[in-house]
């Protein structure tokens, strides 16, 4: 599934908190008084890492990584507590700046004694660092996936539109970039920056959390972005640095001499070293963590299977947490088939009505991983409430109440061509929904979709929507950052302004909705956001174009020499920062 725009993504303001819901926790897994510090921690994976360059990481795992060897103007505490764990925190900057000139100017001071690992030896990380880190953003060799959410800087599309991509290279990316600045960036000083906006988005701090976000030394520009070069020559600013790494096998990361541990609120450092092993199979990830052989997964899922003989035999190892990423059941409203019959609301309702989400939590692994979802936003985003316009009995489907709305519509014999990826649990949702929809008299045709073509072709040509290839589709959607995330699920999905989005398959907008939404970036209260982003909801809920399956949760498992797990938000794990081991 898309992760906005890769893995993806909120208008709040700096001191935004959210109230959300459940995050099981256990004894063992509780935060230590005082942390025991040395040691290895041993993380185990399937895949090599997607990106060593900050600019280019965007996948969730690439988080926790970049946590490590990174440091951004904001960031999060890693936290059991869901509001703790998503309230945006300052890590280089001393503090959140309240903006000003009406909402458009953030200024940031920097910290004393925040230093790169430099080839020459530690120096401060300055304001022009920061800067460098924005305009590298959109450089052509290795553009970051969130580039574009850094439009409200101002000048920044005149920046990036100065870019040689004609056979762009190093050498061209860095001149280019030590030639030119973005008109929106202050650098007054070595420790201040000014950010100025083309208009109100209190979200802007939490997109200064993103791994693109991050500050680039100058040194780094006489390489191409992430090559080979690039890595054997990386320049820590966070805790560890690199110590070696072979592709597709293992990243072993050693302390950073230059970090200095009291410039630094969020990362305590307590092990020694951090060893990644890439390869591993699921199955053996999951025997290697039982056995102590390995502490904690980089980018496995616990099988359903696997969680449900953890949860009865280590049931103190197994934390979940609401990273805000939902399912959805698109209706596309643009059919011509059945006469038609789906540019109906009262039809489209039906369908809502006739959805048993209880069982698709069921078949997601239960409450311990999934929820059940009734607006466009996921549990652990600010917007998200638990209210449903289309609520049945236990969210079990109302097939009478759908019959009835399509008798009103005058709708007989409906016939629905479901499309969905072949891969995963999207196979076992389809014939639960061919079932559902059953029940209230419409015929569900299944039309499997190769996975690795299912977005990449088939969903994201609108063609297809218009056309007639499908007329409900499962899809699914992670925020690009948490907490005030509200607007990386919004906008790529829900708006139109002329141009088609990739991932709005019926180029689909509501006048309505995007008016809630631009209060929503404009105000300066918590409460009154939430509201809002809330209304937004509500508004696209009323067309029926998204029928919300299930909000899903991610579920950690980790050794039993594994003390201070504490999940870190952007990378839905326990922080490697953080944590002790004990062995």
């Amino acid at each position: 599934m898309p992760r906005t725009r890769v893995t993806a993504l909120l208008a709040l303001s700096a001191t935004m908190a959210l109230t959300l819901t459940s995050c099981s926790s256990s004894p063992s897994s509780d935060a230590e008084e005082s942390p025991t510090t040395g040691g290895t921690l041993k993380i185990v994976g399937q895949s090599d890492i997607d990106h060593l360059d900050p600019t280019g990481a965007a996948l969730v795992t690439s988080s926790n990584l970049m946590r490590a060897v990174t440091r951004q103007l904001i960031s999060y505490e890693s936290s059991l507590d869901d509001a703790e764990r998503t309230t945006a925190q300052p890590d280089l900057a001393t503090e959140i700046p309240e903006p000003t000139n009406d909402g458009l100017t953030y200024t940031f001071t920097l910290r004393d004694d925040i230093q790169w690992d430099a080839p020459d030896g530690a120096r401060e990380i300055t304001s022009e660092d920061v800067a460098r880190g924005i305009e590298r953003i959109c450089n052509p060799i290795l553009p970051a996936a969130a580039s574009s959410y850094f439009s409200i800087i101002d000048g920044f599309d005149e920046f990036c539109a100065g870019y040689d991509t004609d056979g762009p290279t190093a050498e061209s990316v860095k001149d280019y970039i030590e030639s030119n600045s973005i008109s929106g960036i202050e650098v007054p000083d070595d420790k201040t920056i000014v950010f100025n906006l083309t208009e109100p988005a209190s979200d802007f701090i939490y997109m200064l959390s993103l791994n693109a976000a991050t500050p680039v030394p100058i040194e780094v520009l006489d390489y191409e972005p992430d090559s080979v070069e690039y890595r054997d020559n990386f320049i820590s600013s966070g805790p560890y640095t690199v110590d070696s790494y072979t592709a597709d096998k293992e990243l072993i990361l050693k302390r950073n001499t230059a970090w200095v541990a009291d410039s630094d609120p969020l990362r305590a450092a307590n092990v020694d070293s951090i060893e990644i092993t890439f390869g591993v199979s699921v199955d053996s990830a999951i025997q290697q963590l039982q056995s102590g052989d390995a502490d904690m997964t980089y980018d496995v899922t616990i099988p359903t299977a696997s969680l449900q003989q953890l949860e009865a035999s280590d049931p103190d190892g197994i934390v979940s947490i609401n990273p805000g990423g939902s399912d959805f059941l698109w209706i596309n409203s643009l059919s011509a088939n059945n006469g038609g019959a789906l540019g109906n609301l009262q039809v489209r309702q039906a369908i809502e009505y006739a959805v048993d989400k209880a069982a698709l939590v069921q078949q997601s692994g239960g409450e311990t991983q999934a929820s059940v979802a009734t607006g466009i936003f996921g549990d652990g985003i600010i917007g998200y409430e638990k209210s449903d316009m289309y609520a049945t009995d236990g969210d079990a489907g109302d097939p009478d109440q759908a019959a009835e709305l399509l008798t009103q519509a005058g709708v007989s014999d409906l016939t629905l061509t479901l499309a969905y990826s072949n891969a995963n649990a999207a196979p076992d949702w389809a014939a639960t929904l061919q079932e559902s929809l059953k029940a209230a008299g419409i015929t569900v045709e299944l039309k499997p979709v190769e996975s690795s073509d299912y977005y990449a072709t088939f969903m994201t040509n609108h063609e297809n929507a218009i056309n007639s290839e499908w007329d409900i589709a499962i899809v699914g959607w992670n925020p690009d950052w948490v907490g005030g995330a509200a607007r990386s699920v919004f906008q790529p999905q829900f708006t139109f302004t002329g141009t088609s989005q990739t991932y709005n398959y019926l180029d689909y907008n509501n006048d309505e909705a995007n008016e809630y939404a631009a209060q929503a970036l404009a105000t300066d209260s918590t409460d009154e956001a939430a509201t809002l982003w809330h209304q937004a909801s509500e508004a696209v809920m009323a067309d029926a174009v998204v029928v919300p399956l299930i909000s899903r949760k991610a579920v950690l498992y980790h050794s039993k020499a594994v003390g201070n797990f504490l999940p870190f938000a952007l990378g839905s794990q326990g922080d490697w920062t953080n944590v002790t081991i004990t062995r």
